[in-house]
């Protein structure tokens, strides 16, 4: 390989143990969301404190915590937004995410110490936007879906070394312009601009003729079926040398709503093939069919490489459902291991005595082992845990370590 510059892995998390999870299976970087100002206002979020851990464990491990405040803010928003760049500067965050000129500048003023991060949702599409972006003070710019891979070269090529490049290469996307979308506020009320979209791409639509009420035509593509705005999901695995090319300086998983399995599999399997790719073009490319089948362990909506090599088809696009593709179910990640050997989790999936479960292993092993025993929290034994989240401690046939994920095929 030549000396160009690994990227950077960044994985979305919604709790500490997502973030720690994250981490755990390969993240350089994550991006959190606070309880205000977040364009995944339906998501746990963190508060404060869970902020200041979060920030506290990253920076122990040499890695970094992004915080998003990518809303379109109100006039009634700004006083607010200033106290909290204040609170949240005092935490040491590595940035804040922001679209919002008026943010942009706010916390410019208030928090001058914290870098600040152009969101996705500023429409950064060409390379004059990069540069104005970083004259005002940005040092990242992520940028919008809807570019190719030669788009991104040529931005890289005409815009400041020092400003840094942020691009998603995996997970869910949007059928709007750079998800400026409407029709959830449209239809409930419920602003996507403001965090708390409803995902109405997803519903199932017919028409009516406007002399007709009443009369729901069914809308047809190809017979297939009416979900007429239902992406696939995006999926850049196969192609990390096209990105490392480009010079994308970080690679960002889409996913905040997702689980600790979901960010593990990923994180897990992006880190592997990134890994991979700069020790040898000729490893990576060996192992491609096995990153593939990694990477599908995780619920899905299918694959798409989006805009990256042209623009969208109709194959883009899933016609005949709005479910996702779930081949594994997540059942819990083992917190501390006890004297004799037994393992404490909050279950989030019920499993059985008897169950064979596959362990996953940070250095890329799946581990098959039996539950052998099953206790809760008081030591008294169950056949079985039937309660979400429920701490309980499991004898394994195998030795497991802490923040191991375990998880069960469907």
């Amino acid at each position: 390989m030549d000396n160009r510059k690994k990227p950077e892995l960044l994985c979305p998390a919604s709790s500490l143990e997502v973030l720690k999870t994250a981490f755990y299976y390969g993240a350089d970087a994550v991006y959190i969301g606070g309880e205000m100002y977040s364009l995944r206002a339906r998501a746990k979020n963190f508060s404060m404190e869970d902020i200041a851990t979060g920030i506290e464990y990253a920076h122990k491990l040499g890695k970094k915590v992004y915080i998003t405040a990518n809303i379109t803010a109100h006039n009634e928003d700004l006083d607010g937004a200033r106290e909290y760049f204040k609170e949240l500067s005092e935490l040491g965050p590595d940035a804040f995410i922001i679209s919002d000129p008026g943010l942009f500048e706010i916390a410019g003023e208030v928090a001058p110490n914290i870098e600040r991060h152009i969101s996705t949702q500023a429409n950064n599409v060409n390379y004059a936007t990069c540069n104005f972006w970083h004259k005002l003070g940005a040092t990242r710019v992520v940028t919008a879906r809807e570019l190719s891979i030669d788009e991104i070269k040529d931005i890289k090529s005409k815009i400041d070394p020092e400003l840094e490049v942020e691009t998603f290469i995996h997970g869910a996307m949007c059928i709007s312009y750079s998800g400026r979308c409407l029709l959830s506020n449209y239809f409930t009320g419920r602003d996507g601009n403001l965090g708390a979209c409803t995902h109405p791409c997803r519903w199932k639509y017919h028409v009516m003729e406007e002399s007709r009420p009443g009369e729901y035509l069914p809308v047809f593509e190809n017979e297939r079926g009416t979900y007429i705005f239902n992406s696939k999901d995006l999926c850049m695995i196969e192609h990390i040398p096209e990105i490392v090319d480009a010079g994308i300086d970080s690679l960002k998983i889409e996913g905040r709503m997702k689980t600790a399995l979901y960010v593990a599999s990923v994180a897990r399997t992006y880190r592997e093939a990134i890994d991979d790719y700069f020790e040898s073009e000729e490893l990576y490319r060996s192992k491609i069919e096995h990153y593939k089948e990694e990477i599908a362990k995780c619920t899905y909506r299918q694959f798409t490489t989006g805009f990256f090599f042209g623009k969208p088809t109709h194959e883009t696009q899933i016609y005949d459902s709005n479910t996702y593709i779930k081949e594994y179910t997540y059942l819990g990640i083992v917190q501390e291991i006890d004297k004799d050997g037994n393992c404490m989790l909050y279950q989030r999936n019920k499993f059985s005595v008897g169950d064979v479960v596959e362990v996953m292993k940070n250095n890329g092993d799946n581990v098959s082992t039996k539950v052998e025993k099953i206790y809760d929290e008081d030591y008294n034994e169950m056949e079985s845990c039937p309660h979400p989240k429920q701490k309980i401690y499991v004898k394994f046939d195998k030795e497991l370590s802490i923040n191991d994920l375990i998880r069960i095929k469907e």
